[in-house]
């Protein structure tokens, strides 16, 4: 049996026999000793103690025990050390060292509160890897800018990263060994600092403004190295993806100029490359295609020769190269000039048209959905012989200009609705101007009390556009009823009128059309008192009632031309 009594380090109760204490007692007096002259000698004591504590907990943890025995303290302090292990070294020789050599041990993750701009977080993250803090700060500072994610992971760590407050925090977070030579050594680096701060002082009392420029041009000089090195793989690899996508470029113009030119297909007759559609066409997309050509493949050898040090392109190519492409340019001004010259002037005509009245003054407005067909288009299509009683829909619903006709609707002051069409055009001068809108056609039709509408103006094929556009006047007697179809409004511009917010007032979002009455104001939707809302069932019935009496129309017209041919032959 041996005696043990109760010890406090530092706030935590240990029972230690009384051999192993007296042990730790001479080894904490012998420590005491050797470092009452520090000015710090109180907060390295203690230091020392709280890791001495830490070491008794792990190994009364590690080997399941409750009492502290003579052979744990001997392994302490076997390894924190001895002090007449390092005693007689020469203090004064140690001192004017500037650079320290420890036995590193296993680094721990802190916040830096001698190194810090904010928190400590990037002087904590540096120290644990063992780099400058200027590259961890550089790289928050950079992340930033992307939808401000360095913010975030900054905070976080903030909260999570404990901060570094003892010296043994500050040791175990540069990963020196928690041991006599390590608390020793750290010393006098922290003494040594103090002593190069003092010697400083006339630097930190310098204004803040030399400061700031000492601290961009340190920067700098760290960039300036940081591309040197990694940086120039970093730039290569940037410069490689700009070189595949320049040459992306070169290949689609090339692509490009071919399908125009050889094969006459491409974008020419989309807008607003339907603006050029004249005798000159091939020679603009010609001279723009050396305008934009000539500068991809000057950066694509420029790139290659930063990319790969040869030889950089002779003076005399770069010099023709130059005279082309500012020919080119000035050519393409000189083209787009021209092309400009023939919007100078607008014209406008006007046409007036009485439409029949209906007995009941309903008027039912709807988009024609009828193809239409030059003479060249019947021709080719042979329409006499291969559609001969048989109506061809418009399925295009693809326009390559922008929406060129607009229907406004008002009150009219006879009995008899009234259509009035405005074609507007542009032209050189007020002559071409007229005879580009005469030039444009529209076609709208009346059966009975349907007035239908087609979706477009059409002008002369393959000519250039100038903005051609009708603006229609459709003027309604007082008190008419108007049914408007959805498929119109939504091809064609109403001013002022919305199908769709007339059909959700009435609670009747599944249907096709809406209905409006034409007042002293204006047309406005005819809101129903008692709203119907149709089911599913009731919907697809009558959908398949339409869709049964259509295919009886067409088998109708089918029969009727099978008829036609049987009589002609037996003619």
């Amino acid at each position: 049996m041996n005696k043990t009594i109760i010890i406090n380090i530092n706030g935590i109760v240990f029972h230690i026999e009384e051999d192993a204490y007296e042990i730790l007692k001479n080894y904490m007096t012998d420590v005491k000793r050797h470092f009452s002259n520090s000015a710090d000698s109180l907060e390295i004591t203690t230091d020392i103690e709280n890791r001495v504590a830490e070491m008794f907990n792990e190994l009364l943890a590690n080997e399941n025990k409750q009492v502290i025995v003579e052979q744990d303290v001997h392994t302490v302090i076997e390894q924190m050390g001895r002090v007449e292990d390092f005693e007689n070294l020469d203090d004064e020789t140690a001192a004017a060292n500037t650079q320290y050599t420890y036995d590193t041990g296993t680094r721990r993750l802190f916040r830096d509160p001698d190194d810090h701009l904010v928190s400590g977080v990037c002087a904590g993250i540096a120290n644990y890897f063992d780099i400058q803090p200027l590259w961890i700060r550089l790289a928050f500072a950079l992340s930033f800018f992307f939808a401000g994610s360095g913010l975030l992971l900054y905070i976080i760590l903030w909260i999570v990263i404990p901060q570094a407050t003892t010296r043994a925090d500050r040791m175990a977070m540069k990963g020196q060994k928690l041991n006599l030579q390590g608390f020793k050594d750290n010393l006098e680096e922290e003494l040594s600092s103090v002593r190069n701060h003092l010697n400083n002082l006339h630097q930190e009392a310098r204004p803040t403004i030399y400061k700031m420029r000492d601290f961009i041009g340190d920067l700098l000089l760290h960039i300036h190295l940081f591309f040197m090195g990694a940086g120039k793989i970093i730039i290569k690899i940037i410069g490689f993806a700009v070189l595949l996508v320049f040459f992306g470029f070169a290949i689609a113009l090339i692509a490009m100029l071919v399908a125009i030119i050889g094969f006459h297909s491409g974008p020419q007759g989309l807008f607003p490359f339907s603006i050029i559609a004249n005798e000159h066409a091939d020679r603009i997309y010609f001279v723009a295609f050396v305008a934009a050509f000539i500068p991809v493949v000057t950066i694509i050898i420029v790139i290659i020769t930063a990319l790969f040090n040869t030889k950089a392109i002779n003076r005399s190519i770069a010099a023709t190269l130059l005279v082309v492409w500012l020919c080119s340019l000035g050519l393409l001004i000189g083209f787009a000039v021209n092309v400009a010259s023939h919007f100078r002037s607008s014209g406008k005509i006007s046409q007036v048209t009485n439409l029949k009245a209906t007995p009941d003054n309903v008027y039912y407005l709807k988009l024609n959905d009828v193809k239409y067909l030059t003479h060249d288009d019947s021709l080719r299509l042979n329409i006499k012989g291969n559609f001969n009683g048989m109506i061809i829909k418009n399925d295009d619903n693809e326009y390559d200009e922008p929406r060129n006709v607009n229907i406004n609707i008002q009150r009219s002051d006879v009995s008899h609705p009234v259509l009035i069409e405005t074609f507007i055009a542009q032209g050189s001068d007020d002559a071409d101007a007229l005879l580009n809108a005469r030039n444009t056609t529209y076609l709208f039709l009346q059966q009975d009390s349907v007035i239908k509408f087609d979706d477009k103006l059409r002008r002369v094929e393959n000519a250039a556009w100038h903005d051609e556009h009708l603006d229609i006047t459709l003027q309604i007697p007082l008190n008419a009823k108007v049914i408007i179809d959805q498929d119109l409004n939504n091809n064609i511009n109403l001013d002022g009128i919305s199908v769709n917010d007339c059909k959700n007032i009435n609670k009747q979002d599944n249907a096709t059309s809406a209905t409006f009455i034409m007042m002293d104001n204006g047309l406005q939707c005819k809101i129903d008192t008692v709203v119907t809302i149709k089911t599913k069932a009731q919907i697809d019935s009558a959908r398949r009632m339409e869709n049964a009496k259509t295919i009886a129309q067409l088998q109708a017209q089918v029969d009727s031309a099978r008829t036609a041919d049987s009589v002609q032959k037996k003619k």
